[in-house]
């Protein structure tokens, strides 16, 4: 990014770093009342003034904003200005781990789409099954079952007299999916994820668009990383962190 500040002018006024980015002056001594810029100095008269170091940290913040979100944004921020490299590292490393995770759920989701537009297009219960009966048909337990229910998997109805599960041919198509998944190792969590945007999709056609559009959006969020993590750098070898 272009330095806008006067490089022959060491301090600078709030509404130097604010003109910058197109923010206000308030938004400058919010962000240094929130502790996501290091405190700025004080003229005798009172009035704020703020060096390179400021400048730098709030490039970083901004940047990590849209990369990471404000929480992790300030988490981060406010690690770095206490000089705590340690946590500030930490809370970008679970940044990125949260992106990869993202994308190996949005990897299992789009495995399911042909399962959606061919096997599970064939044979289709037309009565609802008991739990055995369904756990009989995938090859586990009944236990197995339930543990997929409380995980958030599976939603089925109960019968009103007896109490039992019953699953409607959408919870046995949910249910083979999720036992495809397992199958290929994905965890309880990631298939909850999946078996929500199949249920929000009206078929496979909008189902894969709106994966296309969520791919896109994670790209733009690690793209968005590699310039805030470069912003970061900038801050802590400014900071001499």
């Amino acid at each position: 990014m272009e330095d806008r500040l006067n490089p022959q002018n060491p301090r600078h006024r709030p509404v130097d770093l604010a003109r910058e980015h197109g923010i206000s002056t308030q938004a400058v001594r919010n962000y240094e009342r929130d502790g996501v810029i290091p405190a700025a100095e004080r003229t005798p008269s009172g009035y704020r003034t703020y060096t390179d170091l400021h400048a730098v940290a709030l490039r970083a913040y901004l940047a990590l904003v849209p990369a990471y979100g404000y929480a992790t944004a300030a988490e981060i921020m406010r690690a770095a200005t206490r000089g705590d490299l340690d946590a500030a590292l930490r809370a970008v490393d679970h940044g990125h781990a949260q992106l990869l995770r993202d994308r190996e759920t949005l990897d299992a989701v789009e495995a399911t789409v042909g399962v959606l537009t061919t096997a599970l297009a064939g044979e289709r219960t037309v009565r609802p099954l008991p739990v055995g009966a369904l756990a009989h048909r995938l090859g586990v337990t009944p236990a197995t079952l339930r543990k997929w229910e409380r995980a958030g998997i599976l939603t089925p109805a109960r019968d009103r007299a007896s109490r039992q599960r019953l699953y409607d041919p959408d919870d046995v198509r949910d249910a083979e999916l999720a036992h495809l998944l397992r199958r290929g190792g994905y965890l309880l969590d990631h298939i909850a994820t999946v078996m929500r945007q199949v249920r929000a999709a009206d078929g496979p056609g909008p189902l894969a668009d709106s994966l296309a559009t969520w791919r896109q959006r994670l790209a733009a969020r690690g793209c968005a990383m590699l310039v805030a993590d470069g912003r970061l750098a900038d801050y802590l070898k400014t900071a001499g962190l």
